[in-house]
């Protein structure tokens, strides 16, 4: 059977491929070097560093790309930090920009299902590279790196002390362990068999309840994407809780693969996505610690964000999807808060990255401090606002990358003018095809940056509408 390996391409964040087939040895020691050069042409005056980070989550043989990657990167001259064990991809960011280094090299493919690994480049700043780096990379892979002098060193470092630490600072840690220790609030973890196993203990200082905490590189048969589908263990821990806690204060959070990505539930077990959790994020940061700036974005962001925004103040900046556009825009304004839909969220006070064991901690002290179900809040939200919907996302396999093809010109030559019965008032194309209905719904058409897929994203006044639509757009594109 013949097959066609496809060619090194970085997407919204970093590349990605399947394991033996696309993401080889030869390949990733071939591109780690490459990548190692990239970031000192671009932070070597900056930082006056000649060190790159190398670390790695728990997916399969992770840690053996990683292994080989810090080797060649040394034989290419430079000297190499490599993580001792896994860790989450912001904390190896946070180590960049604690230890002045060059940037780091991750070996992870995030939410990705079980057959893919990837390689993740980070700045020195800390924080996912711009656009234009990972062109840089491409630019050169056909190249080859002159023989240094003498290679560099590797040494081992232990990335949680300073990164457990430094999210300690940020929030009251004394006073959410006395609420979960007293019983007050109940804390659910779902870690997806991924890299944030054992961190919300490491920076609480005490048990909460983790769920999937040991590594299965197969994700139990799913992918360590914080989605409803893949969460049946999360939701039946919380709804046993309803009876067994019934006096305290239920809080669940969940996390990718490599713990950048958040998602929640209510103390009734009901599904909370980074649509519900960034406006309650906004509302504690900007009420209760006071923080000043900005909110970014991204184009398939709820509609009830401007309005939050509104609500205190800020000024609201949009980005086309992936988060090293929200980063980027960190380097460069005041941000209080920036987020995706998919669950990435980062903070102005913190390294431009999307954090999700931060952000557990913020939501967490948001709890503690009003005393309220995160769903009392989000509805508190509402009725402040006057608005109230709901949304869903889909993704769709593409048969082939004709298929692909034929849907982009479609799009470009004849995008729907109506969409499920409701006529198009306009569409915003930063970033795949955004369709503003004529009841204010929209409808989002996109193509993912790291997997054959299609993703239809939809918000609308009620779970029927949302539906309605999406199955719409389903048939569209099935119908290429």
């Amino acid at each position: 059977m013949a097959f066609t390996i496809k060619p090194i391409k970085f997407g919204t964040d970093g590349w990605r491929g399947v394991i033996a087939a696309d993401f080889t040895f030869e390949r990733v020691a071939m591109l780690a070097p490459l990548a190692a050069k990239v970031l000192k042409d671009n932070y070597g005056e900056l930082t006056d560093s000649n060190t790159v980070i190398v670390g790695y989550d728990r997916r399969f043989m992770a840690e053996n790309f990683a292994k080989l990657a810090a080797e060649a990167v040394q034989e290419a001259g430079f000297d190499v930090l490599l993580s001792e064990g896994y860790a989450p991809t912001p904390a190896f960011s946070w180590a960049a920009k604690a230890k002045n280094a060059l940037g780091a090299i991750v070996m992870t493919a995030s939410h990705n299902p079980a057959n893919y690994l990837g390689l993740k480049v980070k700045s020195a700043m800390g924080g996912s590279v711009a656009p234009e780096i990972t062109q840089q990379i491409e630019s050169i892979l056909d190249k080859k790196l002159p023989t240094p002098e003498k290679s560099g060193k590797i040494e081992s470092f232990d990335p949680w002390p300073s990164y457990v630490a430094g999210l300690q600072e940020k929030v009251d840690i004394g006073k959410i362990r006395s609420a979960i220790t007293s019983g007050k609030v109940k804390v659910y973890v779902d870690v997806m068999h991924g890299a944030a196993a054992t961190g919300l203990e490491r920076l609480l200082g005490c048990s909460v309840e983790e769920i999937n905490s040991d590594r299965d590189p197969l994700f139990n048969g799913g992918a360590p994407e914080p989605l409803p589908k893949y969460l049946p263990d999360f939701f039946r821990a919380i709804k046993e809780g309803v009876k067994k806690y019934p006096d305290s204060i239920r809080v669940g959070l969940v996390f990718d693969g490599d713990s950048d990505r958040i998602a929640g539930a209510d103390g009734e077990g009901n599904f909370l996505s980074s649509q519900v959790l960034i406006p309650i994020l906004i509302k504690h940061l900007a009420q209760s610690k006071g923080f000043t700036g900005e909110i970014v974005k991204t184009v398939s962001g709820s509609d009830l964000i401007p309005r939050i925004a509104k609500l205190y103040e800020r000024d609201v900046y949009q980005t086309p999807i992936g988060y090293k556009y929200i980063g980027d825009r960190m380097l460069n304004a005041e941000v209080m808060i920036g987020g995706e839909e998919s669950g990435g969220i980062g903070y102005g006070t913190h390294i431009p990255e999307r954090d999700a064991l931060l952000s557990a901690l913020y939501v967490l002290e948001a709890v503690v401090e009003s005393g309220k179900d995160l769903g009392a809040i989000y509805g508190e939200l509402e009725a402040a606002t006057g608005f109230s919907a709901q949304y869903d996302r889909i993704d769709l396999p593409l048969a082939s990358m004709d298929v692909r093809a034929k849907l982009l010109a479609r799009l470009a030559k004849d995008a729907p003018t109506e969409v499920a019965g409701k006529t198009v008032k306009d569409c915003l194309s930063i970033d795949g095809y955004k369709f503003r209905l004529e009841d204010d719904s929209w409808l989002l058409i996109r193509f993912s940056g790291t997997e054959p897929v299609l993703r239809l994203y939809c918000q609308a006044d009620n779970m029927t509408e949302v539906r309605k639509t999406l199955e719409w757009a389903r048939d569209w594109a099935n119908s290429v």
